[in-house]
Parts: C-alpha cells; sequence; structure tokens
C-alpha cells in the first residue's frame, strides 16, 4: 500500500512541477476536483483505436493551457504511429503492463511503475507488449492533444493516411513513419 501512495504522490509532484513556473506568475482561481477511476474530465469519453480508453483526467481548461493529463487503458497491443509533437513533451508512467517505446531511434522497455520522458521535435512511438496496460501521460504544454484525440474518436469512418496527416498538422503534430510491432 505504501507503494500505491509513493506513485501516486510522485505523480502529482510531476503535475505542479510542470505547471509551477506558470502557477508563479499567475493567480489560479480554480477549485480542487477528482476524477473518479474510470471516468473521464466533462465525462467525455474518447476510445483510441476504437477500442481503448484514453480518458483526459486534468484538461487544458482546467491549467490555462499548461498540461493536459490523460489515462490510456490498452486492451491490445497496438499504439501510435511514429511522430513528432512540435510544441509539447510528454511524459509517460506505466500504470501496468509492460510497453516498449521508440525515441529518436533508441529502443526502451518499461514495465509497471516506470516513467518515460519525450521531448518535443524527437520522434517517438510505442507498443503495448501485454494483453492489457495502463498508462498515465501529461502532455505539456497542454497545446491541441484534447482535440486531437476527439477529432480521432469521433471519425466515423477509417481515416485516409491524407487524412490522419491534415489532422495532425492541426493539432501540431507529423506522422513520420509506421508504429512499432511485436
Amino acid at each position: 500500500m505504501k507503494r500505491k501512495e509513493f506513485l501516486k504522490g510522485s505523480l502529482c509532484s510531476i503535475a505542479l512541477m510542470a505547471v509551477s513556473s506558470h502557477a508563479q506568475t499567475q493567480e489560479y482561481k480554480k477549485e480542487a476536483f477528482v476524477i473518479a477511476s474510470g471516468k473521464a474530465r466533462f465525462g467525455e469519453k474518447f476510445l483510441y483505436k476504437g477500442k481503448n480508453p484514453n480518458d483526459i483526467k486534468i484538461s487544458k481548461n482546467d491549467t490555462e493551457g499548461m498540461l493536459a493529463v490523460f489515462e490510456y487503458t490498452g486492451y491490445e497491443k497496438t499504439g501510435p504511429s511514429m511522430h513528432v509533437h512540435f510544441h509539447q513533451d510528454e511524459i509517460f508512467y506505466v500504470v501496468a503492463g509492460r510497453y516498449r517505446f521508440s525515441v529518436g531511434g533508441k529502443l526502451m522497455e518499461l514495465n509497471q511503475g516506470d516513467t518515460i520522458f519525450l521531448p518535443r521535435n524527437i520522434p517517438h512511438t510505442w507498443i503495448q507488449l501485454t494483453d492489457i496496460g495502463k498508462l498515465v501521460y501529461f502532455v505539456q504544454p497542454a497545446g491541441k492533444a484534447e482535440e486531437f484525440f476527439r477529432t480521432m474518436s469521433t471519425l466515423d469512418h477509417k481515416p485516409s493516411q491524407a487524412e490522419i496527416d491534415q489532422i495532425h498538422e492541426a493539432c501540431g503534430m507529423k506522422v513520420i513513419g509506421p508504429g512499432l510491432t511485436i
């Protein structure tokens, strides 16, 4: 139980550090809130690739655009295409399962409890290696991450590569290659 509390505290500390410089110059007039396990901020649910919940836990609207936090639950061995974010850093924390990340051409395997920092402008992707997995990840600044997942989740058809490229570009990203395979 102590490890679980330490991990929760560590995640909170990361989020606080991400907004600390902004918080020092801006007076927040927000109230605290709790998002229950399995729930999404504002009740808005996104499905990654139509099957895997990718829920907003903290919205860019909560942090004046400085941070967005998502919880991804994977029910299949999948991951995104190789891509790059032009304006956002990402931090992934592995809650459950095992993942392989490719960052700038370097492969790394992460297990439960591991954290990885993905700097902006560095090509990256990941793949889930276990049947079930869970990630909590931070996008800083938030940029258009929520818009990206909202758009992809609400498509009523399988998008063409041109459409995928257009959606990525509109959200400050670029697909630069295929994702990882097992």
